[in-house]
């Protein structure tokens, strides 16, 4: 599978590099290309500017800051129908990634990142995932013998683009779980805000919930 990278920070280089061993080509592009460099160098892609990335595989990991999505995918040519009928996989948070504070839309019940994403991209197929753990979860995989599996729930409204995911977290040893639609993706972010909160008082949010069953 081609796939092309939007962001050149901690998660884009974890989701790449776990994919780029799975055996996928890969093509990097960032706001500055000497990082877009020097990732496609440790994951083994090749590196080009954001219009490019965009326009490169059926598939684009759009993994940047939330402050930079608008910027990000103007410069990547989004409003130009670069990303028309791909599958755009939006692993991004709304929040404030210096505080961890969640953004104002998220708490006054304003349109989920994933659905202001599927307003920018011109007719792509957007699908939510990878949003509930930290850059050093996906950097791990793939998970060996004996190692318990990530659940990665996804939302999308696009059947072939939500198959295209699940093979991509099957690659990496990890459980793909049927999230709903696209509507629904804001609920997977409002959980990644509470989860960000546990992580900040050194707390692990898996304990929040115990075992289920009796």
């Amino acid at each position: 599978m081609r796939i092309g990278v939007l962001g050149t920070g901690a998660m884009a280089a974890a989701l790449a590099g776990s994919w780029a061993r799975a055996g996928h080509e890969l093509l990097i592009g960032g706001r500055s290309a000497a990082k877009a460099e020097t990732l496609a160098g440790r994951v083994g892609g090749r590196a080009g500017s954001l219009r490019e990335a965009a326009g490169f595989g059926s598939v684009v990991l759009l993994a940047v800051p939330y402050a930079a999505l608008a910027d990000t995918l103007r410069r990547a040519g989004a409003d130009e129908g670069t990303l028309r009928g791909r599958t755009v996989v939006d692993c991004t948070n709304p929040l404030d990634m210096a505080t961890m504070e969640p953004a104002p839309e998220l708490l006054d019940g304003g349109p989920s990142a994933a659905r202001r994403i599927a307003g920018l991209v011109g007719g792509a197929h957007v699908v939510k995932g990878f949003n509930l753990a930290p850059a050093q979860v996906w950097g791990r995989s793939p998970y060996g013998p004996g190692d318990a599996p990530v659940d990665v729930p996804l939302c999308g409204d696009d059947e072939a683009a939500l198959a295209a995911v699940r093979t991509l977290v099957g690659e990496m040893g990890c459980e793909p779980l049927d999230g709903g639609g696209l509507e629904r993706a804001g609920l997977l972010e409002a959980t990644a805000a509470v989860a960000a909160g546990l992580w900040g008082q050194g707390r692990q949010p898996g304990a929040v919930f115990g075992p289920a069953g009796g």
